[in-house]
């Protein structure tokens, strides 16, 4: 089977066309709904067993159209780095 990679574009807030991102694999979902990563895409993105990935969910009209996964340590680094300063932030207000 041929792979496809095809890519997407994302529309800045100025209204150009930035490459965000690009079809890496097409998988398919078996009857108990597990997906396999190929292992190309683990090895890229440094996927080893037992590791963690949080599935994120974008809803669009009111359904399910999108997910992604991230791994948890970075999830965890991104909530560090945005939250962080905010939740500092908070504290100090109400000190």
């Amino acid at each position: 089977m041929a792979k496809e990679k095809r890519n997407l574009a994302m529309v800045d807030g100025g209204g150009g066309a930035v490459d965000c991102c690009k079809v890496e694999a097409v998988v398919t979902v078996d009857d108990r709904g597990q997906i396999v990563l190929p292992k190309d895409i683990r090895d890229r993105a440094g996927i080893r067993p037992g590791d963690k990935l949080a599935l994120v969910g974008f809803e669009d009209r009111g359904g399910l159209c999108c997910v992604s996964l991230v791994k948890v340590e970075e999830l965890t680094q991104m909530v560090r780095t945005r939250l962080g300063p905010i939740m500092r932030e908070v504290f100090e207000d109400a000190s």
